[in-house]
């Protein structure tokens, strides 16, 4: 019984680790990207506000 436990826990273990990886792999890629596109102008319309006030 003992022996059964301990290879629940371990499998447990086993699974939180491989979890938390991809999760740090997901964040990692994200960042990857985002960091990719510091070298890109400023791709956004500039938008000029021509009403007048009143």
């Amino acid at each position: 019984m003992k022996l059964i436990i301990l290879l629940f826990a371990m499998l447990l273990g086993f699974g939180a680790t491989v979890k938390r990886s991809a999760d740090d792999l997901k964040v990692i890629s994200n960042r990857h990207e985002l960091s990719q596109f510091k070298h890109y102008p400023n791709l956004l319309p500039e938008v000029e506000i021509v009403a007048s006030r009143k």
